[in-house]
């Protein structure tokens, strides 16, 4: 079959007798043999087994693991045409879903490997590894490409372990520039103790085992505290990069107000916050906001608080004295209940960063009546996978 173009999750797009297919491993314009493994009334899912005519771009995985595991999806391009595809995706997403002409700057992005600071493993028979993609068939691994060195040393030093009794998955979680680690254990276990020498935090079934609670971690000049159930920007670097960003929006807005929804545990907040008058940050996590007051009190910030609850239930009953809005909402985008808040209490600036390019265009079309785009920018928080983060800013139209 011949490859046509890719869909949005980087997979080789061909048609047959009136079907359409999608087809891992694939690249743009090459003839490949393929191997069906589901098949639906319109359209089927399967695998490149024989390339020919290779797409010049296409190069050889570096992981020994990217046939069977499939946590990434784009191994097999370099980098010029990662970069390619992912700038493609946001613009055919934009040009589909959105119902307005926008400005999209370049991806901004850094190195493709060594850059998760946490990984979810799971163990079957006293092995470690991921789980195959859409499966709970076990890939023994020593290394991950995507995960920070530190990771990968701990990786080696575990799967020494000969009996790991009945723990049925480990999380790890490194400090950007500390490398302070933290293991988080689920299932049955009688001796803990030997875990101990790998880590600082040890939770186990949701208990904290050690004295310590929290690793810390950086980005920019900000150090925050990170707790087991804290989320946390995956990727370091280009995190900082769009959080510079976000900074840079808010001196040139001259913001003196900022609203943080679904904030988290505070950290953009926490990193505007010398730039502005005051910041309210909205999270419906107890735990989260728990440490966003932490990591207030340790940065020394004295003009930030926290509310702890839905976002669609505080927004309704806080003074809407803010200029400017930040939202970075989860997957699922905005609830559907704050898009006529935000154009009711018609704040000047909306920042919106999206994990879900979908989503973020289903949003916008609600936004656009009132305001303006004024650019979006595409971050690749998740090299060598087909996720895209995204930066968007929003003026309020004169007419308000």
């Amino acid at each position: 079959m011949k490859v046509e173009k890719l869909d949005h999750y980087g997979r080789g797009i061909v048609k047959q007798s009136g079907k359409i297919g999608f087809i891992e491993n694939a690249l743009e314009f090459e003839d490949i043999d393929i191997e069906i493994f589901k098949d639906y009334n319109k359209y089927f899912e399967g695998k490149s087994k024989k390339i020919k005519n290779k797409n010049i771009n296409r190069i050889k995985p570096k992981c020994q693991y990217y046939d069977i595991c499939g946590g990434c999806h784009l191994l097999h391009m370099n980098d010029f045409y990662q970069t390619k595809f992912k700038e493609e995706k946001i613009k055919n997403i934009v040009l589909r879903y959105l119902n307005s002409n926008i400005k999209i700057n370049e991806l901004i992005k850094d190195n493709n490997f060594y850059y998760r600071n946490k990984i979810v493993l799971h163990i079957k028979n006293n092995k470690i590894g991921f789980y195959q993609n859409k499966t709970k068939n076990l890939v023994t691994i020593n290394s991950c490409l995507i995960a920070n060195k530190k990771i990968n040393e701990l990786i080696t030093f575990l799967a020494k372990i000969e009996d790991f009794e009945e723990i049925e998955k480990i999380t790890i979680k490194v400090g950007n520039l500390t490398n302070e680690v933290m293991l988080i254990l689920e299932g049955k276990l009688k001796n803990y103790l030997k875990y101990m020498e790998f880590c600082d935090v040890l939770v186990i079934n949701n208990k904290v085992m050690t004295d310590k609670k929290y690793i810390s971690s950086y980005i920019g000049n900000k150090k925050y505290f990170i707790s087991k159930d804290s989320f946390f920007q995956i990727n370091y670097v280009v995190a900082t990069k769009m959080y510079n960003q976000i900074r840079y929006y808010i001196s040139k807005l001259k913001s003196k107000n900022v609203l943080d929804l679904y904030c988290g545990t505070g950290t953009i907040g926490i990193y505007i916050a010398d730039l502005v008058n005051k910041v309210l940050g909205i999270e419906i996590v107890e735990d989260a906001v728990k440490d966003a007051k932490l990591n207030k009190e340790h940065n020394n910030i004295n003009n930030i608080s926290f509310l702890l609850g839905k976002v669609e239930d505080k927004i309704e009953c806080i003074k809407h004295d803010y200029d400017t809005i930040i939202v970075d909402p989860p997957r699922s985008g905005l609830n559907k209940k704050i898009i006529p808040i935000l154009r009711k209490i018609k704040p000047k600036n909306i920042i919106y960063v999206s994990c879900d390019p979908i989503t973020l265009m289903r949003d916008l079309n609600f936004l656009i009546p009132d305001y303006n785009i004024e650019e979006l920018t595409p971050y690749d928080m998740f090299p060598n996978t087909y996720h895209l983060e995204c930066l968007c800013l929003l003026t309020r139209k004169t007419k308000y």
